[in-house]
C-alpha cells in the first residue's frame, strides 16, 4: 500500500488498517514458528503498513494540536 494511498484514508479507515495488519503479523509469526510460511516478505509489509499508518495518526495529532 502506497503512502499516498494511506493519506487518502480517514481515521476510523486508518485504525482498521493497523488491526487488520496486527493481527495478520501475528498470525504469520505464529505460522512460522510452527511450520514453513511460502512468502516470508509478507511479515516485512504488515510491519510497514502498520508503521506508516501510525505515522500518518501521529502527524495528523500534530497538526491538530498545533491549530
Amino acid at each position: 500500500m502506497k503512502a499516498s494511498e494511506i493519506r487518502e484514508m480517514s481515521d476510523e479507515q486508518l485504525e482498521l488498517t493497523v488491526k487488520e495488519s496486527s493481527n495478520a503479523l501475528l498470525r504469520l509469526r505464529i505460522q512460522s514458528q510452527t511450520e514453513r510460511i511460502s512468502t516470508t516478505s509478507e511479515k516485512r509489509v504488515h510491519r510497514r503498513t502498520i508503521a506508516q499508518c501510525k505515522t500518518i495518526q501521529r502527524q495528523r495529532e500534530l497538526t491538530k494540536g498545533s491549530k
